[in-house]
């Protein structure tokens, strides 16, 4: 094994080679907008003047989008202004012309119904900003849950060349003396509430424990899982996804990004020279070396879409069903991603996977040298956080699909994070048609619950709700708490947060607002759940469910007019990636039409 020093000045010296290119220039698509003296490159020019852009920066030099979702309604993007700056300076030392622009912000902590009803949105912005300007290549900065794949989905569907930037995570949470997680420790704070095991004050006392730090959740939830995914899939710099927030070293990673796209421009290395079905599969087994978040296979069952490469829930399931989970992170382990990027993070599992053979070593990323050419003398530095095989926390990680009369199309469920006791069940139904009818009944004294039962939520699914909230980990009803029951099996049509963990099924496909079996689900009704076999049924003779079909009636739609309309009218169920079917594939970035 390398010593650190050793590695580091690889990875540098790497870099430092690899910004510019002496490939033979391709003609600027900015071009079309600055090049010659008609009278639209006068007045394209002269406006661009107007912020005190000195005349050769309208040389032919490449033009960088800086895509940035930066918000004050977006905490954990809260850096990127900063951050801009820096991929500024990089862009200008590697000889580009650096312009930033915005697009709509995806915040987590305060956006309802869900940050998923706008993903698709904010991929549409995107897509159509960077076609609109003149821009000949761009940075995505990254970094709360759903603008990781709106800005890929968007940029994809634009194909120029693409470097993605996250913004990293925050610092350990601490209360009382421990490091506590973003998400994992709430649900666990909130169940305690419940049960009196925590008081009030000490709930607000961990509340301003928790987030001490600019940056993404810590935990292994969603924004670190899909910073993970751009690392993986070869579409960041070596470290991307782990190194904190408030680390200077993000600081200098934003630098070199801005020096690394403006060589990406020179050699014609689009999104999808970079990304094909090779980088996907190894963004999948990465995936479940970490026990990364269930909402990753939407995203990238999307993002393929967006780049026309066939990828399956089958595939999620049979490309991760050998993979261990070596990750030991919250929600499925005991650490943090401070922890994780101390330890060796993402170059870490790379190499032990390629070591493995499970992943394609010659899949491609965006410094132009190979997924094993970045990772594979990479250092391991803590092995309880990055750990071998042999002491893995789940020999079989990954995302395992089951499929039956509830869920025709598929539903899914993290292992690493549920009961395997649960594993193999059968239990009678408790059935609630909203989140707001599982509000009002699951802590009433004279529910009909106990710890074999199984809860279902339905029209929660992309149409239903509308959007997909991540509501499909609902918490056990007090009583039961109380008797110390930690876990239940759960099924719904609806997504759970990635720091959330439990025996949860979801993603139900069909949905029930558009007739799935979880329609027809009645209280008291048996499900048996079978993960060795993949089997999700629900127990009641054919005949009697087409009665139920007959008499079933959807669901009134929600708004009839405006974006959720449109989004109602045109998401693709989950085992699609509930993208809109009217953005899937690739529309290319030919210059629009002048108007000038």
């Amino acid at each position: 094994m390398p010593c650190a020093a050793a590695w580091i000045g690889r990875i540098a010296f790497q870099n430092r080679n690899l910004f510019m290119s002496d490939a033979p220039k391709s003609p600027r698509r900015s071009t079309a907008w600055f090049g010659g003296s008609d009278r639209a490159a006068f007045l394209h020019r002269s406006w661009m003047k107007g912020q005190g852009h000195p005349d050769d920066m309208f040389d032919g030099r490449p033009i960088i989008g800086i895509c940035n979702t930066w918000s004050d309604l977006t905490p954990c993007n809260a850096h990127f202004r900063a951050l801009a700056e820096r991929i500024k300076r990089g862009v200008y030392e590697a000889g580009g012309f650096p312009v930033e622009f915005p697009v709509s912000s995806l915040g987590e902590p305060t956006m309802r119904p869900t940050t998923m009803l706008f993903r698709n949105l904010v991929s549409m912005d995107v897509e159509e900003a960077i076609r609109a300007h003149p821009i000949d290549g761009v940075v995505l900065m990254v970094g709360c849950d759903k603008t990781t794949p709106a800005l890929m989905m968007g940029a994809a569907s634009c194909d120029l060349p693409t470097l993605v930037l996250s913004g990293g995570p925050m610092l350990n949470g601490k209360f009382r003396g421990h490091d506590i997680g973003s998400g994992t420790d709430v649900f666990r704070f909130m169940d305690a509430l419940k049960t009196g095991d925590m008081l009030l004050a000490e709930v607000s006392e961990a509340e301003s424990g928790m987030t001490r730090s600019i940056g993404h959740c810590m935990t292994m939830g969603t924004a670190s899982s899909m910073a993970s995914m751009v690392e993986a899939i070869g579409m960041g710099l070596p470290d991307n996804a782990t190194i904190p927030a408030a680390d200077t070293r993000r600081w200098r990673l934003a630098q070199l990004v801005g020096r690394r796209i403006v060589g990406m421009v020179e050699e014609d290395l689009t999104f999808s020279k970079v990304v094909d079905r090779r980088s996907i599969e190894n963004a999948i087994r990465v995936n479940a070396a970490l026990g990364g978040s269930t909402n990753a296979v939407l995203h990238l069952l999307a993002l393929a879409g967006r780049l026309e490469i066939d990828l399956t829930l089958d595939d999620w399931d049979r490309l991760g069903r050998d993979v261990p989970t070596i990750v030991n992170l919250k929600p499925s382990g005991d650490y943090l991603m401070e922890d994780f990027y101390y330890a060796g993070g993402i170059p870490g599992v790379i190499r032990r996977l390629g070591e493995a053979g499970l992943l394609h070593r010659d899949a491609a990323t965006v410094n132009g040298r190979t997924i094993w050419e970045n990772n594979s003398e990479a250092p391991i530095y803590n092995e309880d956080v990055i750990r071998p095989f042999e002491r893995s926390l789940m020999a079989s990680g990954g995302v395992v699909v089951l499929r039956g009369n509830i869920a025709e199309n598929g539903a899914i469920m993290k292992p690493s994070a549920a009961t395997p006791r649960l594993s193999q069940h059968r239990g009678r139904a408790i059935v609630f048609d909203s989140i707001e009818e599982y509000r009002a009944r699951i802590d009433d004294p004279e529910l009909d619950i106990d710890a074999d039962s199984i809860m279902v939520l339905r029209n929660c699914g992309p149409t239903g709700y509308p959007g997909m909230p991540e509501v499909g980990n609902m918490g056990l009803p007090a009583k039961l708490l109380r008797q110390g029951v930690k876990d239940m099996v759960r099924i719904s049509d609806a997504r759970m947060s990635g720091t959330a963990y439990g025996t949860v099924i979801l993603h139900c496909a069909p949905e029930a607002a558009v007739g799935g079996g979880l329609a027809l689900v009645q209280e008291g009704d048996i499900i048996e759940v079978d993960v060795a076999n993949r089997r999700l049924h629900l127990d009641v003779a054919p005949d009697v469910l087409e009665q139920r079909r007959a008499a079933w009636t959807p669901p009134a739609p929600g708004m009839t007019s405006g974006y959720q309309y449109m989004h109602a009218s045109h998401v693709l169920q989950a085992d699609r990636g509930a993208d809109l079917d009217f953005l899937v594939g690739r529309r290319g970035a030919a210059v629009p039409r002048e108007s000038t």
